[in-house]
């Protein structure tokens, strides 16, 4: 398994990749730029991302617009539908409207409130076809 990590909190980013470490290769950024840069790069490869975790709240450009970018990378690239990359969005934020906009604008597959654990982090994994 693919996974790109997106957040401007290097403790997050290394709490995220030690939990998946041993299940898949990590790549790390630091904004919603990167993200979507390197996104972008390795889909038009053929070696795309099995899923992102993304940042809300990050420099640059935020997890929000950084969402609406990989799915536009995604459309461009002519993905199936039903074959998109899982994102989760990662936020300390517990805002309705963030969740909202999350999913019905951008598209995300779902979200994961901070502080998390290994578990939580796992069971939206499982749920989503990415364990097992």
């Amino acid at each position: 398994m693919k996974v790109l990590i997106a957040d401007d909190e290097l403790a997050n980013r290394l709490l995220l990749r030690d939990i998946l470490r041993s299940m898949a290769t990590c790549d790390m950024v630091t904004d919603g730029e990167e993200a979507v840069e390197i996104f972008r790069t390795d889909t038009m490869r053929g070696a795309p991302y099995d899923l992102v975790l993304l940042d809300i709240m990050m420099p640059r450009m935020d997890g929000q617009q950084a969402l609406r970018e990989i799915r536009k990378a995604e459309r461009e690239a002519e993905v199936p539908p039903g074959q998109e990359c899982v994102v989760i969005m990662v936020t300390a934020l517990d805002s309705p409207k963030d969740v909202v906009e999350a999913f019905y604008q951008g598209g995300c597959t779902d979200y994961l409130i901070k502080p998390f654990t290994r578990r939580s982090l796992l069971a939206k994994m499982e749920k989503h076809g990415l364990l097992g």
